[in-house]
């Protein structure tokens, strides 16, 4: 895959995200299937900030894919809270919350979702067009997009003639077609061999590193290690959210450096040497 450096996350339009909200919060969550009744998630509890990279793990049966649909809204809880970039979810008829995810949600499935007979650039600039981007706005976007993951040379062609890594590039190309403020990923790598998992998860990195905001399911604790933060899941409750501990204050002090983040060039990956104006992991003002 190309090494193309990536530009900094944007939100919806091209404008910088708010850093003070964080950009997805869970509270409470709950959701039950079936008879007799399958309790899917019981009270789940999640925050994810802007510029984080967390990696959901969990067994099968977890409930990881359950609230991952509950987060995109492509399902209802039946108690608790999601908020998407400062937005309560619950509180929006199916229109809006539609409008919401448009916006602000990008998704990445295991088994890409490509529409067969469209080519990678017409899948990619389809996605901007719902977004609401023009014709000609939503084909620049998509060969952009599809330039910067290493797959202009295969915009002309159909799903069925890509592999399974630039397949999955392409899915993330779409993903990315309206700038979407929380990037969810459904197991990205489980369909792809080791070369193709290797470039999803180094294009995973690299958005990381210019801001993007990244939630990804897996059940591999190797792709899982790519994240800055590993949150467990077990019978539908996170049991470890991945948070350390707060510094004991008796360790500070002392004359001991307590590390704060730096600044990255989204284009050179160099440190720009200056620290970011508070501690939270997040995006570039």
């Amino acid at each position: 895959m190309s090494d193309v450096a990536l530009p900094p996350a944007t939100g919806p339009g091209g404008a910088p995200p708010s850093r003070g909200v964080p950009d997805l919060v869970v509270h409470g969550l709950r959701k039950t299937y079936g008879v007799p009744p399958v309790r899917a998630l019981r009270g789940v509890e999640l925050t994810v900030r802007a510029g984080e990279f967390v990696a959901l793990m969990g067994p099968s049966g977890s409930g990881k894919s359950t609230l991952l649909h509950l987060i995109a809204g492509l399902d209802r809880p039946d108690e608790g809270t999601v908020a998407l970039a400062g937005v309560r979810t619950e509180e929006l008829g199916g229109a809006r919350l539609a409008r919401l995810r448009r916006r602000h949600v990008g998704l990445v499935f295991q088994f890409f979702h490509l529409i067969d007979h469209l080519s990678a650039l017409e899948n990619v600039a389809l996605a901007a067009l719902i977004a609401g981007a023009r014709p000609a706005a939503a084909a620049t976007r998509a060969r952009d997009l599809l330039d910067m993951l290493g797959l202009l040379d295969r915009a002309a062609e159909r799903p069925g003639a890509l592999s399974g890594g630039e397949r999955q590039r392409v899915a993330i190309a779409r993903a990315l077609a309206n700038r979407p403020t929380l990037l969810l990923a459904d197991e990205p790598t489980g369909a792809l061999d080791s070369a193709g998992a290797a470039d999803v998860l180094d294009l995973f990195g690299r958005l990381h590193r210019t801001g993007q905001t990244i939630l990804m399911v897996t059940h591999s604790r190797e792709v899982a290690d790519g994240a800055q933060r590993i949150v467990r899941m077990r019978d539908g409750c996170v049991v470890d959210d991945g948070v350390p501990a707060p510094p004991d204050p008796r360790t500070l002090g002392g004359g001991v450096t307590v590390p704060v983040p730096l600044r990255v060039d989204a284009l050179t990956g160099r440190r720009a040497g200056r620290p970011w104006p508070d501690r939270a992991p997040g995006r570039q003002p």
